[in-house]
């Protein structure tokens, strides 16, 4: 009787517990099912291994390091024994709406990468912070008159009008930073679309171009030859490009004269702040790039916009706006930011349906567009716009440097593995032997698990934000 009491409370609850479920939404049941899996407590710490990361790649493979003298097998690491016999990496993308983790850790390398080319450090020698440094902005000419925020009226005109399409050449409002309208044009039929893509197309060969033209100008104002100059100095150079509310992207540089060795090295008396800033003016106006004339769309001359923005960056604790810890933190803001934050897609795009149906304004929609109409034609074919139709037809990395400027992500993350494992910055220990194989299993989490991750995301946040108001420190990208 005891037995069939038992029996039938168990199935009871079984049911109940199952009607529960029932009631439950599938991120709720993945919670569930999630807690009671054996393995949920590594994954737990694997999950906080990886700062929360919203994507991450899983790997199944093996390491194992060996004394190269004695033979001896000094560590081994297999994923047969983890949670699904697999790690989770971090995914790395820069991208804040994509993995916020690691946009911000992404964030934090170039804050370093581009402070240590105006204050060393990170293999960068302390002296540079007395080279000439400008912190210059070049931008995209007009394609069209567009709306803009306030505090004035955004494009008053005294006499009114319309265009040739029936619309207002001007706009009275002031706009709020917030408006939909900002960067959409006035009028659609009248902005050139077609302008707008391909000078992004062109846009890493017109700084390419520039950069040469600020080196000849340099030689020119010395008295001296090209050759010759790089006796004298060399131009170093980091940029990061952004998205303008209109879509077209300009370009922040961080620009130091070197002596002829690099930053190991002073640059001569004459080559000065006032000098370097003379010659990117110089430059920036004169520079121009020609597209071979098509029966298509004809000849194209790309420049730059008459906008040129340029401040000398001062030590820090000066009194100036423009110092190196400012500079680096603006740079490394904008690494992590793309074109979806400007309401644009983070995603490439297959077919032309997928841009009328992309969840982005008609401005936007228009300038994909006009790159996939652009990109069907056999003679722009090299451009490549079909493929870069979500960025707008711009293909060039978000951030660039030269050479000699300051250390390179790679060697970034390796001190940081280095100072995690307490190996040598190649993450093993010295004298010893690697031999490893890795597989690619998958990626992304379930949904159950994006909630703890986000979860655990945050709350990294909260204690960085914690710590840093404990102990007065500055905000900035790298905490």
């Amino acid at each position: 009787m005891a037995t069939t009491l038992y029996d039938g409370a168990a199935r009871r609850s079984a049911l109940d517990r199952a009607d529960r479920l029932r009631h439950l939404s599938d991120t709720e049941k993945d919670l569930v099912r999630l807690a009671g899996e054996p393995g949920f407590p590594r994954w737990l710490e694997q999950t906080r291994a990886t700062g929360g990361c919203a994507r991450p790649v899983y790997l199944s493979g093996r390491i194992t390091v060996t004394d190269r003298a004695t033979g001896v097998v000094v560590r081994h690491y297999d994923t047969v024994g983890e949670p699904a016999g697999r790690l989770p990496v971090r995914c790395r993308n820069r991208r804040a709406l994509v993995c916020p983790p690691c946009s911000r850790e992404h964030s934090g390398d170039t804050f370093h990468l581009v402070r240590a080319g105006l204050v060393g450090g990170k293999g960068t020698p302390a002296r540079v912070v007395e080279h000439p440094r400008l912190f210059v902005t070049l931008t995209a000419p007009s394609f069209g008159a567009v709306h803009r925020a306030g505090p004035d009226r955004c494009r008053p005109r005294r006499g009114g009008g319309e265009c040739e399409h029936g619309r207002p050449v001007g706009c009275g409002l002031v706009h709020g930073e917030a408006d939909a309208a900002i960067g959409r044009p006035l009028c659609p039929d009248c902005y050139d679309y077609a302008s707008h893509v391909l000078w992004h197309a062109h846009a890493g060969e017109l700084w390419n171009r520039t950069c040469r033209a600020v080196r000849r100008c340099l030689a020119t104002a010395a008295g001296i030859t090209q050759t010759d100059l790089a006796r004298h100095l060399r131009v170093s150079f980091a940029k990061v490009a952004e998205y303008q509310r209109r879509g077209a992207v300009h370009f922040h540089a961080v620009i130091r004269l070197d002596g002829p060795d690099g930053p190991d090295t002073p640059p001569p008396s004459w080559a000065n702040a006032a000098l370097l800033a003379d010659v990117i003016r110089t430059a920036a106006a004169a520079v121009r790039v020609h597209m071979p004339y098509t029966a298509a769309v004809g000849e194209y001359v790309f420049r730059w916009g008459e906008q040129i923005d340029m401040h000398p960056i001062r030590a820090f604790g000066d009194g100036s706006a423009v110092t190196d810890e400012a500079v680096a933190a603006y740079v490394a803001k904008y690494v992590g930011k793309s074109l979806g934050d400007s309401g644009g897609l983070d995603h490439r795009v297959h077919d032309a349906d997928s841009i009328a149906l992309a969840p982005v304004s008609a401005h936007l929609r228009a300038l994909m567009g006009a790159c996939w109409r652009l990109g069907g034609l056999p003679e722009l074919a090299h451009l490549r716009l079909r493929g870069w139709a979500h960025t707008l037809g711009y293909r060039g990395h978000c951030l660039t440097k030269s050479r000699l400027y300051s250390t390179t992500y790679t060697a970034l993350r390796a001190a940081r593995a280095s100072f995690r494992t307490g190996c040598r910055e190649d993450g093993r220990p010295a004298d010893t032997v690697t031999e490893s194989a890795w597989w690619y299993v998958g990626s992304g989490h379930t949904p159950g698990a994006a909630e703890i991750a986000a979860g655990i995301a945050e709350d990294l946040a909260i204690l960085r934000e914690a710590r840093r108001l404990s102990t007065g420190t500055p905000e900035r990208p790298d905490g």
